[in-house]
Order: C-alpha cells, then sequence, then structure tokens
C-alpha cells in the first residue's frame, strides 16, 4: 500500500465513523490496521510487536524484525522500564 493508499482508506475510515456507520473503537481498529499494512510492507521480514506489563509500557507497539529487537526499541523508548514481554501483534 503506498502513502495515497493509506490516506484514502483512512479518509474513507473516517467518513463511515461521521455517517456513523462504525464505533469509535471500530474506527481505531480499522486506522491501526491501515497503519500497520504500510508500515510493515516496506520491508518483508518487519512485523509490528506489542509490549505487555505494567501500564506505562502496556500495549506500546513497534515495528521489528525480531523479538529482541522489539524489546530492545521498546526499552529505548521508555526511562528506567519496568518488566515486560512482547507478543506479535497480528490483530490489527
Amino acid at each position: 500500500m503506498d502513502r495515497i493508499s493509506a490516506l484514502r482508506n483512512i479518509e474513507e475510515a473516517l467518513s463511515a465513523f461521521e455517517r456513523e456507520e462504525c464505533t469509535l473503537p471500530e474506527l481505531e481498529r480499522e486506522v491501526r490496521g491501515i497503519l500497520r499494512t504500510y508500515a510493515t510492507e516496506f520491508d518483508d521480514e518487519t512485523r509490528a510487536y506489542r509490549a505487555r506489563g505494567p501500564a506505562r509500557v502496556d500495549g506500546l507497539v513497534v515495528l521489528a524484525t525480531s523479538r529482541q529487537e522489539a524489546r530492545d526499541r521498546i526499552a529505548d523508548l521508555l526511562s528506567d522500564p519496568p518488566e515486560f514481554s512482547v507478543e506479535p501483534a497480528d490483530d490489527p
């Protein structure tokens, strides 16, 4: 998906929300899916990983080529990161 396609798809999702054809959680899922597809098509080996743990880290998503790279990227985002696990974020 190129940038223009991603922007068009996001615009369509926003329009559906404005027409009350979807809820805010549905809109968020749709936009996350669009962005994840756009971001991961740059490199076939890159995938999204989600952190699980205490509130300040739980749910953070990064793109990486491995779990360890994802852990490192998440740890780099936080000063003094808590203990956390990393899982593939396959669910858009």
